[in-house]
């Protein structure tokens, strides 16, 4: 195993999928205050009550100075989007990343949605195919032998789908901090990668936009925008490995629904 790659024991993983689900119902929450007029404070505030009402803390919140429970990303916004006191507009497309910690151990998520459900043709497609790529990838996970494996996985169907990756923004392990060893990346690299091995916990993160793969950082120093201003998608998963095979640790279901089209039945720590 690759240096500085946390491996975890079943019964922490079992602790890392409470609070998976956690982070499920926090984004299931901001998803229903995501309406037409809301601000992406009031979103902000659904998930907060959420994880504090479940006895968890955000990891978001301080991580690195940055201010909120979530980041709230709108069109153009690739990640790490602040929440504040701009107002959602029907059609908006929006990306909502969200992660909570119990008992020392973290769970980290995300989803994209169209305000007031409609939205144009194009946005559909690109949000569509984000989470198609997410799903891909963990599917690949399931027999990966290394992590460029779901790399590869990722980045087909952002091919097969016109859309690229944003360079430089990439998935992680996860398990007691939000961001560790081994990158997850969301294209092809060179080089030999480190190897799939049980006790693994990543969080897969595909980020596409239509346009160019090239992103600049708001004076904030926290938003991500795309270049050129096309819309972007985010959806995320955290996912164990373990010896018996994956579950994916931000889903209730374990990812059963999502893997049911790739012929995978995710197995419980």
């Amino acid at each position: 195993m690759a240096r500085g790659i946390e491996l975890k024991t079943r019964e922490q993983m079992r602790v890392m999928a409470r609070a998976g689900v956690i982070v499920e119902h926090a984004l299931a929450a901001a998803r229903a205050a995501a309406v037409p007029g809301a601000t992406t404070a009031q979103v902000d505030a659904a998930a907060a009550a959420t994880i504090a009402d479940a006895g968890a803390t955000s990891n978001f919140l301080g991580y690195h100075g940055f201010p909120a429970t979530t980041c709230i990303s709108v069109n153009e916004e690739v990640v790490h989007g602040i929440p504040g006191d701009r107002v959602l507009a029907a059609g908006d497309l929006v990306s909502i990343d969200c992660g909570a910690i119990v008992d020392g151990w973290h769970g980290d998520s995300a989803i994209s949605l169209i305000v007031g459900g409609e939205g144009s043709a194009q946005d559909r497609a690109l949000m569509d195919a984000t989470e198609k790529a997410l799903w891909a990838g963990i599917a690949a996970l399931a027999s990966a032998r290394r992590v460029s494996d779901v790399s590869t996985a990722i980045e087909q169907v952002a091919d097969r789908a016109g859309l690229h990756p944003i360079e430089g923004y990439v998935g992680h392990g996860i398990g007691t901090a939000m961001h560790q060893g081994p990158d997850v990346p969301n294209y092809r690299v060179r080089g030999r990668s480190p190897r799939v091995e049980p006790g693994m916990c990543l969080a897969i993160e595909p980020m596409f936009v239509i346009g160019t793969d090239e992103s600049a950082t708001l004076a904030d120093e926290w938003t991500v925008v795309s270049l050129d201003g096309s819309r972007a998608a985010h959806w995320e998963h955290s996912i164990a490995v373990h010896e018996d095979g994956i579950w994916v640790l931000t889903a209730s279901d374990g990812g059963a629904r999502g893997l049911s089209t790739h012929g995978i039945v995710p197995v419980s720590p």
